[in-house]
């Protein structure tokens, strides 16, 4: 009973302080923002990074026990790192029931409508629909999907029951092409490998999650159909020129940037594009060069979980939040150090590295998606 009372006494305390969206603009809300306020606004994270209980090896490990529900100490947690949003996999998921409680006090906890993420873009990238608990239907693939003629009722039937669980974002459809056949991490997952059927079927799938509102992101930006490695392990390096990229894997991306709610960077590294060396997610050249500049868009751009090898074993989390915001982010997914990461990203705009009108642009961007979200 004393657990339940302290829980109901903080989440009343989130809840006076919280920003309507519905209400406020999100110029307004952004000029009452504190500086670390905004920067949380910057994080997609787990909800396991909330629980001072467990290790950092536990919380980013895919396989291990997730937790289930919010406690009194995630709470303050979020009070003293306040997150953007969170993204649930499925060792965050036990029962319908639990599922929408769990997304639910989140909500509640947040002091700004924060981002309810998952991955479901049908086939074996389906948190919800590959456990069995949840009862809904599976399909074989996003290429069976696309196969089938019918991309868009697929997509707007994903969208309904992952908006029954609370969520507002899907992190699909993959705009990726499948041009080689080692590819081990894409394969089945992209539409095709025609970059003009792809690119038809991306716009299809966006279709079907805006039919039931729910915003989508078209991933992995600039593109992983013609890669051999797995940036969730290590490095992957991609040997196109931008040439060469333009004529097959941007097009999909290209065409349905006006669509697209956000847009998803991959890790890989594109060794004749870039003279940073770094990954396209952390590469000024490749974010602000060419997806902002170049092709022109202006939407919310997240990274790929930076929590993976490619990044995780060759930066610490800090630095890799700091340098993704420098390249042109607007949102870090699942750092593999939450409070580390905040804390850099604090500390650069204070030490001068970052400055905070680089912020504001970015928390802009994320306000007016989430006002989009609340229609």
């Amino acid at each position: 009973m004393k657990k339940i009372l302290m829980l109901l006494i903080v989440l009343s305390t989130a809840l006076s302080a919280s920003a309507d969206l519905r209400t406020e603009s999100p110029e307004s809300i952004l000029h009452s923002m504190t500086l670390r306020e905004k920067v949380g606004q910057l994080f997609v994270i787990l909800p396991d990074h909330l629980d001072p209980a467990l290790s950092l090896d536990k919380i980013n490990d895919t396989r291990a026990e997730g937790v289930k529900s919010l406690s009194p100490s995630m709470i303050e947690t979020l009070r003293d790192y306040p997150a953007g949003g969170f993204i649930f996999l499925a060792k965050n998921m036990a029962s319908p029931s639990q599922l929408v409680k769990y997304t639910s006090d989140l909500k509640s906890a947040s002091g700004i409508y924060p981002v309810m993420a998952v991955d479901e873009e049908g086939g074996r990238v389906a948190r919800i629909a590959n456990k069995n608990v949840f009862n809904v239907r599976k399909y074989p693939s996003t290429e069976a999907i696309a196969k089938s003629g019918k991309v868009r009722q697929a997509s707007s039937y994903i969208a309904s029951y992952i908006k029954r669980y609370g969520f507002n974002l899907d992190f699909a459809p993959v705009a990726d092409i499948n041009t080689n056949p080692e590819n081990i991490v894409i394969g089945s997952r992209a539409f095709g490998s025609d970059p003009h059927y792809v690119s038809k079927m991306v716009s299809e799938y966006l279709d079907g999650l805006h039919s039931q509102g729910i915003a989508g992101s078209i991933k992995h930006f600039p593109g992983h159909g013609d890669t051999k490695g797995d940036t969730h392990e290590d490095y992957v390096a991609v040997y196109k020129t931008w040439d060469e990229l333009l004529r097959a894997e941007i097009i999909p991306f290209r065409d349905n940037l006006k669509k697209a709610d956000t847009v998803m960077s991959a890790h890989i590294t594109m060794k004749n594009v870039t003279h940073d060396n770094l990954p396209a997610s952390l590469s000024r050249e490749i974010i602000t060069g060419k997806l902002r500049n170049e092709l022109g868009y202006d939407g919310v751009i997240i990274t790929d979980a930076i929590n993976m090898g490619a990044i995780s074993k060759n930066y610490a989390s800090s630095e890799a939040a700091i340098l993704a915001i420098e390249a042109g982010n607007d949102i870090v997914l699942m750092p593999w150090d939450y409070k580390e990461a905040f804390d850099g990203v604090v500390n650069a705009v204070k030490n001068g590295r970052i400055s905070e009108n680089r912020i504001n642009e970015s928390v802009l961007r994320i306000l007016k998606l989430k006002a989009e979200m609340l229609k």
